[in-house]
């Protein structure tokens, strides 16, 4: 065999078996939440051209959204995530305890407990207000029509459940009568969907309701997409206190193992916090953790008063089995 003939059967081999590269593509699985859909689509080609500039790989990023705590559920019952990018650390916490594919010390790996962002929860109204509401009291009167997801499945829920709760509490001061609250805020809720963009849905293109509890970020992309729309335009009412959200990240490090993706699992996540990356998430209208990033955009992220779940339960662990466990206070307000 000459030397040609043989070049191009090895040429030939290594295109068969991908070993080439050129039919050998590593793809990365990222289960999130609802809504997360805008800001990974284009938080995904910028890593991925990053990391062909930086080894040469071609990579896809596949997407998971839904409601987080049915996300979570998901990956316990065999996802198989690589990364997860969920509302809250308790639905990781889940992860980690239950299915043991994650270490359970998963909140110390990145900077800020393993949170490259952060949001708040806001009141979002039709154009003009027409109902007055200017904060949580106005969610409990007669004739005031609300919508919110399912605190049992959606992550975004249940920190609109506790930022209701945590206003209760400091203004009423007692549980009893923060309970008396939430309980008369759900008895006017019109619709509770299974995640937070299902609500969106619900509140800005079917009109139920005059007021969704939303997460800013996604009160904000509200308003965006309604602007040419004068019968479906909102507005944002900021709340005299709300909650510190805080959305949680981690690598899912079996699967990542077994995929044998944990390499690009680890950069994906710390490419995050990167200025390129907390610039994106800006314009998606989280709140970046880097505080000169954050400063840049102020005019869209309103200084607020705000309490964190520590402030309120000591935990999410705490918050949960109080909360939202079965036969917790949700349930004791809501199913009765």
């Amino acid at each position: 065999m000459n030397s040609k003939i043989l070049r191009l059967t090895l040429t030939a081999i290594l295109l068969f078996t991908g070993s080439s590269g050129l039919l050998s593509q590593t793809k990365l699985l990222n289960v999130s939440y609802d809504p997360t859909r805008e800001l990974y689509s284009q938080m995904n080609k910028l890593f991925i051209a990053h990391w062909k500039k930086q080894t040469g790989e071609d990579l896809i990023i596949n997407q998971s959204h839904g409601g987080s705590g049915k996300q979570a559920r998901a990956v316990i019952d065999g996802l198989e995530a690589d990364v997860v990018t969920l509302a809250l650390a308790h639905d990781i916490e889940a992860i980690a305890e239950k299915s043991k594919l994650l270490s359970t010390d998963w909140e110390n790996i990145l900077p800020h407990q393993s949170s490259p962002y952060t949001s708040t929860i806001v009141l979002l109204v039709r154009k003009g207000n027409p109902k007055g509401i200017k904060d949580w009291d106005d969610l409990v009167k007669p004739g005031i029509g609300v919508v919110t997801p399912n605190p049992k499945t959606g992550g975004g829920a249940r920190w609109n459940y506790l930022a209701a709760w945590g206003f209760a509490k400091t203004k009423y001061g007692s549980e009893e009568k923060a309970k008396g609250f939430v309980k008369n805020l759900y008895k006017n809720v019109l619709v509770l969907d299974s995640g937070a963009r299902g609500s969106l849905t619900t509140f800005v293109q079917r009109g139920i309701g005059d007021v969704l509890i939303s997460w800013e970020n996604e009160a904000h992309l509200a308003i965006k997409e309604t602007a040419n729309q004068p019968n479906s335009q909102v507005e944002i009412i900021f709340p005299s206190v709300s909650i510190l959200a805080e959305p949680s990240v981690a690598v899912v490090t079996k699967n990542a193992e077994k995929h044998k993706t944990s390499k690009v699992a680890e950069s994906y996540l710390k490419f995050l916090y990167t200025p390129e990356g907390q610039e994106v998430i800006a314009k998606n209208y989280y709140r970046p953790s880097d505080s000169k990033i954050l400063a840049k955009y102020k005019s869209i992220f309103r200084n607020l008063k705000l309490f964190t779940i520590r402030d309120l339960e000591g935990s999410w662990k705490k918050a949960h089995e109080k909360h939202f466990a079965e036969g917790g206070i949700f349930d004791q307000i809501y199913l009765k």
